[in-house]
C-alpha cells in the first residue's frame, strides 16, 4: 500500500480511491469536500460514483418528512447517471459540485431550477434533465449503488469510500478538515478500516453540517 503519511511527492505512485455519493446528502457533501483536500496532501486520486438514498430506503417505513426528501432525491442522482452514460466519467465530479453547491451551502430547494443551472454551468445539454425524470438509466444507477454497498454491507448510508481492499462508510465530519488535518484523518480511516475485525466507531452527532 502507498505510504499515506506524507504529502504527494514527485514520482510517487498515485492510488485510486472510489467515492460513492448521493447528491442530496449533506453529509456526503461534507465528506466529498474533505476527500478533495486529501487529494492535495496524499498520493490518491478520487474516482466518483453514485449511490442512492432512495434505492437504499426502498420498502422501509420512514418518517413523512424523510420520505418527501427521498421522493425529491431521484431526479438529481438520475441526472448524474445520465450525464455519465452519455458524456463520460469526467463530467461526474463537476456536475456533482454544481448541484451540491446550490443545495448544501446554497440552501436552495428549487430542485428543477438547480439541476438546469448545474447542467448549464458544466456545459451539458439541458435535454439531460428530461432523461433524468425517467427511469431510463435506473439499471446503471442500481448497479453503481450495489457496487458501493457491497463493499461495506447494508447497514450504512452515503458516502462510501473504498481504497484498495479497504472500504468504509463516512467519515461523517463537520466542518470538513483541510490541509494536513484532512490527510491525518485519511490516514486514520485507512488504518482502522484495514484492521481485521474492525467494524465501527461512532458517537452522537451534536452539530449539523458546517458549510464553509
Amino acid at each position: 500500500m502507498t505510504d499515506t503519511t506524507s504529502a504527494p511527492t514527485a514520482g510517487a505512485e498515485t492510488r485510486t480511491a472510489d467515492f460513492w455519493f448521493d447528491p442530496m446528502c449533506p453529509w456526503a457533501w461534507m465528506t466529498s469536500r474533505w476527500i478533495g483536500e486529501v487529494e492535495k496532501v496524499r498520493d490518491i486520486t478520487v474516482r466518483w460514483h453514485v449511490m442512492s438514498l432512495a434505492v437504499l430506503n426502498e420498502g422501509r417505513d420512514l418518517p413523512e418528512d424523510y420520505r418527501a426528501l427521498l421522493d425529491n432525491a431521484w431526479t438529481p442522482v438520475r441526472l448524474v447517471v445520465a450525464a455519465r452514460q452519455e458524456h463520460g466519467d469526467d463530467v461526474v465530479k463537476p456536475l456533482y459540485d454544481a448541484i451540491g453547491t446550490r443545495i448544501h451551502p446554497g440552501g436552495r430547494t428549487d430542485y428543477e431550477t438547480i439541476l438546469a443551472e448545474a447542467l448549464d454551468e458544466v456545459g451539458l445539454p439541458a435535454a439531460l434533465l428530461e432523461t433524468a425524470r425517467t427511469d431510463r438509466y435506473d439499471a446503471e444507477l442500481r448497479a453503481s449503488h450495489r457496487e458501493g454497498i457491497d463493499r461495506v454491507g447494508e447497514d450504512v448510508g452515503t458516502p462510501v469510500v473504498a481504497f484498495g481492499d479497504v472500504a468504509f462508510f463516512g467519515p461523517v465530519v463537520t466542518p470538513a478538515p483541510k490541509g494536513e488535518d484532512a490527510g491525518r484523518l485519511w490516514d486514520g480511516c485507512v488504518l482502522v478500516a484495514s484492521t481485521p475485525g474492525f467494524y465501527e466507531l461512532k458517537r452522537t452527532r451534536t452539530q449539523g453540517p458546517v458549510f464553509d
